[in-house]
């Protein structure tokens, strides 16, 4: 503790702003895994979107209560049915101290639009950016956006000039280990300057002295260190090692709200647990069936999917930290209110046996299930305990988990017989699944995470007509339509909508935010 607030108190002269020396507070804090990389647009997984947003910032802020407001934009108007104006923050710097203008919104929209943009689908459905003057930016697209606010939402801001001075004019292609400047550099205009850079290790932050807005909290520098095992993690909270856990173990939760010195804070995670299968090779990769894929067949996924008992999941994994649904969007307000999207199939022993006889299989097959084991709550665990329920109706399922940086990695070529994924964030509309999650795969981003590369030219030609459909009414039939299709063909098998209770010492205040979104702006440590 001595050593790491001696740490902190050297770093005031960069780091304390508006904050006084005898006001100086480290925070400290842990979750399973790593940031997986610095460069904002190469991977959009939650918890490395988050720890970047303490650095760079998007041109819309979104609160407590995830609602919109101001960010690098102090405006914006739709000036047309394909246009957009926004009107920039003017006086803004970047932490090297060079000016945020309109040149840095139009590069880092087409940045984020690159082929190795993990955000491009997003990022593309924004249409082009032209720059009016240094402060005003015009978005022209070709076809309508009725949700342009969320996908403008998920682009943060990067300096042009650092970008190319770096050689990191593109986004690092991470699924094929690419190294860039970005990958352990930043140059944001948010309020925490990265320090140092140690992956798997430590990653250390200090507060930006020049930042353009309020910083509500007193935390001047950031130590954020990832601790894999749930044990060791929850000492390390206990005995006041660190001060905050992101993630504690379901099995834990109970302890630790009875001990006086930690508190639990309470929340809802808008987030969606599913597995996903190979639907397109002709043979299943690490299987012992030759010749065809057996998962191309909607009966055995289907089968699959009725011996998945999801209550004993729920009760006995997640402690009831769950919310159990059949609905494969992170809120249920994607489905807008209608309750067969969100009914599940009935767990069924006979019926998935039946399935998979008429299927071909009376007997069952192995393959392989690949699973994080640091990203999801029970990730692991869970992918265990759905071996030992597919192993009643005769398959033999052999669990690959893995650290979520080479999971990605690996699944994200598609190299995969079978997957767990999550998906969630701040956006409840369903846009945000259906095109990245649930479509064909395409050019721009699209189904960039059907990693099952099925087709389905149904689903998707309702998906993409919902995309562009500004009608409200017209657009609520082609979504549930999409997300019945979907169901009906069993594409993925949903388990359960995440409930994740934060841990902290007790001196510690914490907004929790329901995209699990740990920003350290509204820390306070007393």
């Amino acid at each position: 503790m001595k050593r790491i607030l001696m740490s902190s108190l050297l770093a005031t002269t960069v780091a304390l702003g508006a904050v006084s020396v005898s006001q100086a507070k480290p925070f400290r804090w842990a979750s399973s895994g790593d940031i997986q990389t610095l460069d904002p647009y190469s991977q959009n997984e939650s918890f490395t979107n988050a720890a970047n947003g303490q650095v760079y910032e998007k041109l819309t802020r979104r609160g407590k209560d995830l609602k919109f407001g101001a960010g690098l934009a102090t405006s914006w108007e739709q000036t047309g049915s394909l246009t957009w104006r926004f009107k920039l923050r003017s006086g803004v710097k970047f932490h090297d101290g060079a000016a945020f203008t309109a040149d840095d919104v139009v590069f880092s929209v087409i940045r984020a639009q690159g082929s190795t943009s993990q955000i491009n689908n997003y990022a593309n459905a924004l249409g082009t950016p032209t720059k009016i003057d240094d402060l005003t930016v015009d978005f022209v697209m070709t076809k309508p956006n009725p949700t342009f606010l969320d996908h403008i939402d998920s682009v943060f801001i990067m300096n042009k000039a650092w970008a190319v001075k770096n050689k990191a004019e593109k986004a690092l292609d991470f699924k094929n280990k690419e190294e860039l400047y970005t990958s352990m550099n930043q140059n944001g205009t948010g309020p925490y300057i990265l320090k140092s850079r140690a992956p798997a290790v430590k990653t250390v932050y200090v507060r930006n002295p020049n930042y353009w807005g309020k910083i509500e909290g007193n935390v001047t520098e950031i130590i954020y260190t990832p601790i894999g095992q749930n044990g060791t993690r929850v000492a390390a909270l206990m005995s006041g090692e660190i001060d905050f856990i992101l993630d504690p173990p379901p099995q834990d939760v109970a302890r630790l709200r009875s001990r006086p010195e930690v508190k639990i804070i309470d929340g809802m995670e808008n987030r969606v647990i599913f597995i996903g299968f190979d639907q397109n090779r002709e043979e299943l990769l690490y299987s012992d069936v030759k010749g065809k894929n057996p998962f191309k067949d909607q009966r055995v996924r289907k089968a699959l999917y009725q011996a998945v008992d999801v209550d004993t999941i729920k009760t006995k994994l997640m402690r009831n930290q769950a919310v159990i649904t059949g609905g494969n969007t992170p809120s249920p307000i994607a489905a807008m209110g209608d309750a067969d999207i969100e009914a599940r199939y009935p767990f069924d022993i006979a019926a998935a046996k039946k399935l998979l006889a008429d299927a071909g299989y009376p007997n069952g097959f192995g393959f392989t299930l690949d699973c994080p084991n640091d990203r999801y709550v029970n990730d692991e665990e869970i992918c265990q305990a759905l071996g030992t329920m597919w192993a009643q109706i005769g398959m033999k399922v052999r669990v690959n988990a893995m650290p979520k940086v080479t999971y990605f990695a690996k699944t994200e070529k598609l190299d995969t017989s079978a997957y767990m994924l999550g998906w969630g964030g701040a956006v409840t509309d369903a846009e945000t699944t259906l095109t990245p999650v649930l479509r064909n795969r395409a050019p721009g981003g699209i189904g960039l995470y059907n990693w099952g590369n099925y087709k389905n030219d149904k689903l998707d030609n309702l998906a993409a007509q919902s995309t562009i459909e500004t009608d409200p009414k017209k657009r609520e039939v082609l979504v549930k339509a999409a997300l019945r299709e979907h169901k009906e063909q069993v594409h993925h098998i949903p388990l359960h909508r995440q409930m994740i209770p934060w841990a902290a010492r007790a001196n510690i205040d914490v907004v929790h935010r329901a995209d699990n979104w740990m920003e350290i702006g509204w820390v306070n440590v007393k």
